[in-house]
């Protein structure tokens, strides 16, 4: 019975990909196709996801302060080896939002052919920092642990979002092994967060949009944001706090690949943090582009931008030997 529910779920939310995707083909070629061959590109685009994809929804990969978190897994069906990974991580400020909202940003990466994770994590209003970034790591690790059961080749692995969720992906990605909020992740034996013995976790590439990169700089002073406020609480210690969950504090050589997409007009996070990231990672020697919107706000950039942003993730990605997968057949 579930599993026929879930066929009937499946069913419609296709059919809401394909009215969505519609609106959003720009990340395509197909954006300057006549009106009847798109709606048929449409068409058989969603055809081939419905085929090509088995969606798990709701995986639990980790519990919190009594909440069971959740993660919808889009796995390539009849692959005969393990296919890379994409980790998406929705937006809202760390304090809103929820993982049904992301579904357009992942349809990219699912016609890559890309198995994808899309991930929730408690927000501020329910746990305060340093909430999200303990779950959305233990999330990688759920994953890792689950690599062959699933064929992911953790060896390619993409975290990506946008805002809130480009901060995420920026922190899951940057941290060290060993971190200390990798210790609120579930383990056979917790002795092996002490010895060292819990498996290292991996990453290939980051693709960040305008994500927050020092929150300490969202604290106080002309760029203060009433997001940043709320998530870090008005515990003694918010300004170490802050800096511990800054992605600038982690910039060293040997991190994942790292592209930044930003508008230079946002309100909402400043331009001048992906600058500052790009110029930090260029003297570390880490590799890293960045994408500056001309005039761009906090995304719903034009559609020759979105599909500027789409060809250059698509060669940043081949650059790194990540997409060595099959696109969908259409």
């Amino acid at each position: 019975m579930a599993r026929s529910i879930f066929r009937l779920c499946r069913a419609a939310a296709v059919g809401a990909l394909s009215a969505a995707f519609a609106l959003t083909v720009s990340v395509n070629v197909m954006a300057q196709a006549p009106t009847a061959k798109r709606a048929e590109t449409v068409v058989e685009f969603v055809h081939a996801l419905s085929g090509g994809y088995v969606v798990q929804p709701n995986l639990t990969y980790s519990t919190a302060n009594n909440v069971e978190l959740k993660l919808d897994l889009y796995l390539p069906q009849n692959t005969a080896s393990p296919v890379p990974l994409v980790m998406f991580f929705h937006g809202g400020g760390w304090v809103e939002g929820r993982k049904e909202s992301a579904v357009l940003s992942l349809l990219p990466y699912l016609e890559m052919g890309f198995a994808v994770a899309n991930v929730a994590y408690r927000l501020g209003r329910v746990s305060p920092a340093p909430a999200a970034v303990e779950d959305t790591r233990c999330a990688l690790r759920w994953l890792s642990r689950r690599a062959k059961e699933y064929k992911l080749d953790m060896s390619k692995v993409v975290l990506t979002g946008g805002s809130a969720g480009g901060h995420l992906a920026l922190m899951t990605g940057m941290l060290p092994n060993g971190s200390p909020f990798d210790r609120a992740c579930a383990t056979d034996d917790s002795t092996r967060w002490v010895n060292g013995a819990e498996p290292a976790l991996t990453v290939a590439a980051i693709i960040n949009y305008f994500g927050i990169v020092d929150v300490e700089d969202l604290l106080s002073g002309p760029n203060a944001k009433h997001y940043a406020i709320e998530w870090l609480g008005a515990g003694p210690n918010r300004e170490a706090l802050a800096r511990s969950v800054s992605p600038i504090q982690y910039v060293r050589a040997g991190l994942p690949a790292i592209l930044s997409v930003h508008g230079d007009a946002d309100k909402l996070v400043p331009y001048a943090h992906s600058v500052r990231l790009h110029e930090e990672l260029k003297k570390a020697g880490v590799a890293n582009e960045m994408l500056t919107v001309r005039g761009g706000g906090h995304g719903g950039f034009a559609a020759p931008e979105v599909q500027r942003i789409a060809t250059a993730i698509r060669a940043f990605l081949a650059q790194q030997g990540v997409t060595s997968v099959t696109p969908i057949a259409r």
